[in-house]
């Protein structure tokens, strides 16, 4: 694909798992792609590979005061962007009782915040080409939930109304709005420095054991 035609492409959370695997694709097939995480050293080996077709952007999705600066700095050197996707975040293990105000607003920060803010951020430059796609990364915990992960499923499932919403209102624009809702991959979602855990209560144990241990169980295997 010539640079004349190749796509530029926002990716949240690009340096490891599916966000890498949506990175890796799209420039193979000689695409451009920003590339965003909090540790911009892991990019090394995609920078080495793809040079100039990937930016990297240090960036942390809970913080939406820079979320137009990412956009910024896209059209700056690629001059458009024509996919954002959001797809940073991370989960969350804990019942009502045990999770904090805290905890519960970092995952609504990380899962509707954060991607609201580069959705706004974008849509004037979708909307000065009259196209562009915005695909959101929810989860399967974006449709139903279980006990111990109401605090992601939380922030999963004020996403998925939020951009149904939002599809109506760009489409006369000629943007596309995405939800895509996976289960598990062979990926680090549920390693010990990802995977976001609350105090946990005894009294709680015989109700959020099993999800306990099967979301450790997980990890690097689904």
């Amino acid at each position: 694909m010539s640079n004349d035609t190749a796509r530029t492409w926002i990716i949240t959370g690009a340096s490891s798992g599916l966000g890498l695997a949506l990175a890796q694709s799209a420039l193979e097939a000689g695409e451009r792609v920003v590339g965003t995480a909090r540790r911009s050293q892991r990019f090394a080996p995609l920078k080495e590979q793809f040079g100039d077709n990937l930016l990297v952007v240090e960036h942390d999705v809970s913080d939406t005061g820079s979320a137009a600066e990412v956009v910024e700095q896209a059209v700056t050197v690629y001059g458009r962007v024509d996919v954002l996707v959001n797809n940073a975040g991370a989960g969350q293990v804990g019942g009502a009782e045990e999770i904090t105000d805290a905890q519960l607003r970092s995952m609504l920060d990380q899962h509707l915040f954060g991607p609201a803010a580069l959705v706004r951020a974008v849509l004037p430059v979708m909307r000065g080409q009259a196209a562009g796609a915005i695909v959101q990364m929810s989860s399967q915990g974006g449709r139903m939930s279980f006990p111990g992960v109401g605090s992601y499923s939380a922030g999963k499932f004020a996403l998925e109304g939020w951009s149904e919403a939002l599809a109506g209102e760009v489409a006369p624009f000629g943007i596309r709005v995405l939800i895509v809702e996976p289960s598990r991959f062979r990926t680090e979602f549920n390693s010990a420095g990802v995977l976001q855990w609350a105090e946990e209560r005894p009294g709680y144990d015989n109700v959020l054991n099993a999800v306990r241990a099967d979301m450790v169980a997980a990890e690097g295997f689904q």
